[in-house]
């Protein structure tokens, strides 16, 4: 049996060291994964993201078990900040999630961003590939939670739920929080707290004045406690409930639009990405960026000749058509 074979057969360990292989960019890796992608458009992707100390790992932990108690198979990408030791993924509160360790219906893959912006990392989409290909129908993308500019998800996902909680600020903080305007769904977490209904209202009053704005009204704002888990009391069967609506909402509407705008969003992550590789090759072929620096900074070559030449010589080793 090939090595896309046993991914798609669900292979546990075949797909682990695909999705370690992509991740470092191995060329047979990418080959495996132009094989499998005819198999992938199955699965679900819920993107969750949110600022620091939202609780996004606590939701997404209470989301796997209920998705789990419902019979769905969950695929887990969590991107966390890259370690400035090892290069890898800081883990960090992952560890309450390592609890689904022993379950084979559920597949969690940490990565670390690696410098991307955006609040992903530049193998997101291959891993959310991976983990479609193998039958994973419910795969969820908790984001590094780098604050308001954390858009990416959005491109990557079926459905966005942005986590907030009560006391981010002053009564307009909901309405600037320029991260949540990606939002199908706002998770209003740690609502025990004092403040938690001022906080729906400033999320209220944001859909009204978008709406306004010509933005879009129809987006649910679910209470939750996560650390509560599964219980009633908890508010996660109401988000699945809001993120399921929402599925509802895009195949009557068409999921066609969502899909292709995930798919030029996945080609032009690649166009970067096999760019940057390129042309970081070519500057490694020069002495490294450093010695560039050396004759930029002693003003015998100014910064824009600089790139050009790096550009002109990365666009000189693509392959001709």
């Amino acid at each position: 049996m090939s090595r896309a074979d046993k991914v798609i057969a669900g292979d546990l360990r075949a797909g682990s060291q695909l999705m370690r292989d992509l991740d470092d960019r191995m060329p047979e890796a990418i080959e495996v994964l132009k094989q499998i992608y005819k198999n992938t458009g199955n699965g679900y992707i819920v993107g969750v993201t949110g600022n620091p100390g939202s609780g996004k790992s606590t939701v997404v932990d209470a989301m796997i078990s209920l998705y789990r108690e419902q019979g769905h198979r969950v695929g887990v990408v969590a991107v966390d900040p890259t370690s400035p030791f090892s290069g890898g993924a800081i883990l960090g509160d992952r560890i309450r999630m390592q609890r689904h360790a022993l379950d084979e219906g559920v597949f969690i893959r940490s990565l670390a961003t690696r410098g991307q912006l955006g609040g992903l990392s530049r193998s997101t989409f291959d891993i959310v590939d991976v983990l479609d290909a193998m039958g994973f129908d419910r795969i969820l993308i908790e984001t590094v939670g780098v604050g308001q500019d954390e858009i990416d998800v959005m491109r990557s996902a079926h459905t966005s739920v942005v986590v907030t909680v009560p006391g981010l600020g002053d009564d307009i903080q909901a309405i600037k929080a320029g991260i949540l305007e990606i939002a199908d769904v706002l998770c209003v977490n740690k609502s025990d707290r004092e403040g938690a209904d001022r906080a729906v209202r400033d999320l209220l009053h944001m859909l009204d004045l978008r709406d306004a704005g010509g933005g879009r009204k129809d987006i649910e704002i679910v209470n939750t406690i996560a650390t509560k888990g599964t219980k009633t009391e908890s508010g996660i069967a109401e988000l699945l409930a809001a993120v399921a609506r929402h599925q509802e909402k895009l195949s009557v509407d068409g999921t066609a639009g969502r899909q292709r705008q995930r798919a030029a969003a996945h080609v032009a992550e690649l166009v970067k990405t096999m760019l940057a590789d390129r042309a970081q090759a070519v500057v490694d072929a020069q002495g490294g960026l450093e010695a560039v620096a050396d004759a930029v900074s002693a003003r015998t070559q100014d910064p824009y000749t600089a790139a050009e030449a790096i550009v002109s010589a990365a666009l000189a080793k693509l392959p001709r058509s």
